[in-house]
């Protein structure tokens, strides 16, 4: 699995931090972490965590990913800045039963956590155990036992209302502002990362037609 790491600003400076944390986690179940930033507080390039929300909202609906890890300082602006988007189902993680009953139950491709509000003493600790019941199941299976087959089914329903409900995305980058959205992706590894395994045709050309036309 190819997992994003995208920190806003505010959480910049936690960004080596977490992705060590998720890194280890990662690397024991065999994914590969992508580390889109923001790296440190006084990067040139700024996410804040509507611009986080873009850019999950972009990865994963050109399945340059398959699930984004985000946050910001409550971890609830971020969950519903990605929640604005087809494709993407996020979940606000505040501890490991959390982590793991929303992979299980609700399928989720992405997670956001709150990095400021009680992020003390043993923070990646707390972090690599809720980290490690995220990604220690792919998903879907269904929580508990006795609620797999309707877990399974409200699932589907919420997908098939979320194609109904959300527009789709390459219609998205054409309306929202131009300005925005390229203050958003404009950065060196988001190019490099994004043309090199995206999967979405039209979402690839937008893109780049966007950034070559100064």
């Amino acid at each position: 699995m190819k997992i994003a790491l995208i920190n806003e600003n505010s959480q910049a400076s936690k960004n080596e931090l977490i992705f060590s944390v998720l890194n280890k986690v990662a690397k024991k179940y065999g994914d590969e972490v992508y580390n889109f930033g923001m790296y440190k507080d006084d990067d040139k390039h700024s996410l804040t965590y509507v611009k986080a929300g873009l850019l999950a909202g972009i990865l994963l609906n050109a399945k340059v990913v398959d699930f984004v890890i985000t946050g910001c300082g409550t971890g609830q602006g971020a969950m519903l800045a990605l929640n604005s988007f087809p494709g993407v189902i996020c979940g606000h993680i505040t501890d490991p039963s959390d982590a793991f009953m929303f992979r299980e139950i609700n399928d989720g491709n992405a997670a956001s956590f709150p990095f400021a509000k009680g992020f003390g003493w043993g923070a990646e600790l707390d972090l690599e155990n809720m980290f490690d019941k995220l990604l220690s199941t792919r998903g879907g299976n269904g929580y508990p036992k006795e609620r797999v087959i309707p877990e399974k089914q409200n699932k589907q329903i919420l997908d098939n209302v979320k194609n109904i409900t959300y527009k789709e995305m390459t219609q998205i980058l054409k309306e929202i502002d131009q300005n925005f959205l390229k203050e958003t992706i404009n950065y060196e590894y988001f190019k490099e990362i994004f043309f090199k395994n995206c999967k979405n045709k039209e979402i690839k050309i937008y893109l780049n037609n966007l950034l070559n036309n100064e």
